[in-house]
């Protein structure tokens, strides 16, 4: 699938494109930390937990923390309570976002709709706000907020609607295939995969194809993006 030409909504992810993910991986490894003291286990290996979120990020499938459940914790029924561990965690620092969000957000504002469509807690939207993007933000599909997480359908379909457009006329920036690229291609949403993050340092040729757009940055894309349609 190509970039559509008559483009009305562009979404964005927002740990990779937005924020670095380790802020996320960070605030995991906290919450790990907190559920073994409990267990009175030792902090939970630094080396083990890289590995297991590097190896996520090479294949491109998977919960991070589903996985760090299994094999740290011992139990894939602790990826609830490691979830809801996290939250507190979980925050993205003032001048921690990417310095070519802004640049993006302000062509493509008033041109088309604009909205976030993340896995994220709901503080995210006091983060972006406070870093300049609320005004630029016309959907906020934040999967705390929503009620719906990405590979889902329902958090696409309810970004869709609440953009007021079809999925044909309607691009998904991300850095996962499998939380962004694959359900966004497939509800018929053409797709930007973003190289940083929760991206592989060495995509293969296969995984590159599965996007309609491969960029290390933001730079330039809003140019490609409306390029498109003219």
């Amino acid at each position: 699938m190509a970039l559509p030409e008559q483009l009305e909504a562009v979404f964005i992810d927002v740990g990779g494109p937005i924020y670095p993910d380790e802020t996320f991986v960070d605030a995991v490894t906290h919450a790990l930390d907190d559920i073994r003291a409990e267990q009175g286990q030792p902090p939970a290996d630094r080396q083990q937990v890289r590995a297991v979120y590097d190896r996520i990020r090479r294949e491109q499938n998977g919960s991070f923390r589903t996985a760090l459940a299994t094999e740290v914790l011992g139990d894939k029924v602790l990826r609830g309570e490691l979830h809801a561990r996290t939250e507190p965690y979980w925050r993205h620092p003032a001048g921690s976002m990417y310095r070519d969000v802004l640049p993006l957000l302000r062509t493509l504002h008033g041109r088309v709709r604009v909205g976030v469509l993340a896995n994220q807690e709901a503080s995210v939207i006091e983060a972006l706000r406070r870093d300049g993007l609320g005004e630029l933000i016309d959907v906020w599909g934040v999967s705390a907020v929503v009620g719906h997480e990405k590979p889902s359908r329902e958090l696409f379909d309810w970004s869709l609607a609440e953009a007021g457009t079809s999925a044909d006329r309607a691009v998904h920036i991300g850095n996962r295939l499998d939380n962004d690229v694959r359900p966004a291609k497939a509800l018929g949403l053409s797709t930007v995969w973003v190289l940083r993050g929760d991206a592989p340092d060495a995509p293969t040729a296969q995984q590159r194809a599965e996007a309609d757009l491969v960029v290390d940055n933001l730079d330039g894309l809003a140019d490609r993006l409306l390029g498109a349609r003219q």
